[in-house]
């Protein structure tokens, strides 16, 4: 089989869990795209195989005891290694040194780089993040840092001007918040851009951490995060070109899925695809570990 692009969207903080409204706001939000895709919510702890997608539940426990968290959840995403069983534990928000070496050595983008296959971070930054990295009151996490030590230019205010770049928030009202001169746009806007800057490059990564905001309660409205980022997802895949392209939406660990807590979950996460290869893909999934190896044999 030909090589095909990947467009990865990352979605923080997203298990899959009861197919239950009354706990669940991806059950009880609507979500057109998902629906149509699995033939029902993003929901349920089975593998759903439908005429246009592919739904895969990852383990994100890792045969660890606890509950999975986000840096040792993404180190694994990113690097094909059993973070948590590296450090014996999970570890929340920023990498641990040991962590930092380990994508630094096998991160994806840092293979990419290797391997002299174009990829990207779609994702904006402004220059107020960076003041506060530099003022130690922010860290990169897991997905940011790799990309900074692959050598890849973070995109910024002015490539969401002009279209090149997708803010955290999808329809720029955060930047706008913030004192940034920069159009309010829909989140069907935002999956056309992140397809546009997909179409250029063999692998690209959105970053939406919102839901994981949401999860913990630092966002009243979570059926609104669930329902944007449908809108969003419906929109890249009318324009991302599936026949040449490999959209695949994952995360680290389960949160939003319950509103019985606002802490992480125990529950797998999914690994939803769509488009090219992704039986192939499917094929290869079982747990957070192999979602960089199953990317690298995708890519040219």
């Amino acid at each position: 089989m030909r090589a095909v692009r990947i467009l990865m969207v990352f979605v923080d903080g997203v298990g899959l869990g009861d197919p239950d409204p009354a706990v669940n706001p991806l059950v009880r939000a609507e979500t057109p795209t998902f629906r149509r895709l699995l033939g029902g919510p993003l929901a349920g702890q089975a593998a759903v195989h439908t005429a246009d997608a592919v739904l895969v539940p990852l383990d994100a426990r890792l045969g660890v005891p606890g509950l999975p968290q986000s840096a040792t959840g993404q180190v694994t995403l990113l690097t094909g290694e059993n973070a948590s069983r590296l450090v014996g534990r999970h570890v929340t928000a920023y990498p641990t040194l040991r962590l930092r070496a380990l994508l630094e050595e096998r991160g994806l983008f840092t293979e990419l780089r290797r391997r002299d296959i174009r990829a990207t971070l779609a994702n904006a930054y402004t220059p107020e993040y960076f003041t506060a990295v530099a003022g130690r009151r922010l860290r990169h996490a897991a997905i940011t840092l790799n990309a900074l030590q692959a050598g890849m230019r973070l995109r910024a205010v002015d490539d969401v001007r002009a279209g090149q770049a997708v803010s955290q928030d999808l329809t720029n009202a955060r930047l706008r918040e913030w004192g940034h001169a920069v159009p309010l746009i829909s989140p069907e806007a935002a999956g056309r851009h992140l397809a546009r800057i997909a179409a250029a490059h063999a692998f690209t990564l959105f970053e939406y951490f919102l839901t994981d905001l949401a999860g913990h309660g630092r966002i009243a409205d979570r059926v609104g995060v669930v329902e944007r980022l449908d809108r969003f997802v419906g929109a890249v895949l009318g324009a991302a070109g599936l026949n040449e392209t490999l959209v695949l939406v994952t995360s680290d660990h389960g949160n939003l899925e319950d509103e019985r807590t606002d802490g992480h979950t125990l529950n797998p996460v999914p690994a939803l695809l769509a488009g090219a290869g992704r039986e192939r893909m499917g094929e290869r999934l079982r747990d957070l570990t192999d979602v960089a190896p199953a990317c690298l044999d995708l890519l040219p």
